[in-house]
């Protein structure tokens, strides 16, 4: 499966407010950074934006989040998409994230993740961002 995910510079929530007036339907998952773990490096200031929104849409899923300063250069508009792909195991996720990352570079490597996940991120050669992950219910 490949979804969409979206990064925003604090207006994630007003963002996903607005689709799902468009696109209607109900959030999957609401997460703030204040729900992470301790230590993320998220200033105060922004530990209620969201670290992780998703929204059904027909047989996808719309995802986003706000990247706080902590973790880098703000979004820049255009280039704030990233394809996020789902495989049914781990060892197909490894098979799939070692292809995409070949000649690119790897940001996250594959690993478990302290929301159950099995999950990394890399950028192909081609400057394409890609979310590979395991879900909980998968593997």
């Amino acid at each position: 499966m490949l979804n969409p995910y979206l990064n925003f510079d604090g207006k994630c929530r007003e963002a996903f407010d607005h689709y799902r007036s468009v696109f209607g339907g109900d959030f999957e998952i609401v997460q703030t950074f204040r729900d992470g773990p301790p230590g993320m490096g998220v200033n105060e200031e922004e530990m209620d934006n969201i670290m992780h929104v998703s929204l059904p849409i027909g047989d996808s899923v719309l995802m986003g989040s706000d990247v706080p300063a902590a973790f880098g250069a703000a979004p820049v508009t255009g280039s704030n998409v990233q394809v996020s792909v789902s495989p049914e195991s781990k060892e197909d996720a490894d098979r799939v994230f070692a292809g995409l990352s070949d000649g690119g570079k790897v940001t996250m490597p594959m690993m478990d993740m302290f929301w159950g996940d099995y999950f990394g991120t890399c950028t192909d050669k081609y400057g394409i961002n890609w979310m590979v992950g395991v879900g909980q219910t998968q593997d």
